[in-house]
């Protein structure tokens, strides 16, 4: 008999609080991300270029929104964004 891969729906997970720090910038959330806990590939909104695997990064979303909008961006191309104070 054969296993059948059912793809699930994936949900936004929250975010541990065992992450370094989160704060408020103007109307987001940035939360820190630090090398050892990054376990994922992103691609960066600021640059559309990959985030690797142990490099230390910012997530953010609209304060308003939730984190369904979440985007995970370089600390130099959040810095660079303008949104940040």
């Amino acid at each position: 008999m054969s296993r059948r891969n059912r793809r699930r729906e994936e949900q936004a997970r929250p975010l541990s609080a065992g992450y370094a720090s989160r704060r408020r910038e103007g109307d987001f959330i940035v939360q820190s991300i630090p090398g050892s806990q990054a376990s994922k590939q992103y691609i960066c909104p600021g640059c559309n270029q990959r985030i690797a695997i142990g490099v230390p990064h910012v997530v953010v979303w609209p304060q308003h929104r939730g984190v369904d909008e979440r985007r995970h961006w370089h600390n130099p191309c959040w810095a660079r964004s303008g949104h940040s104070m």
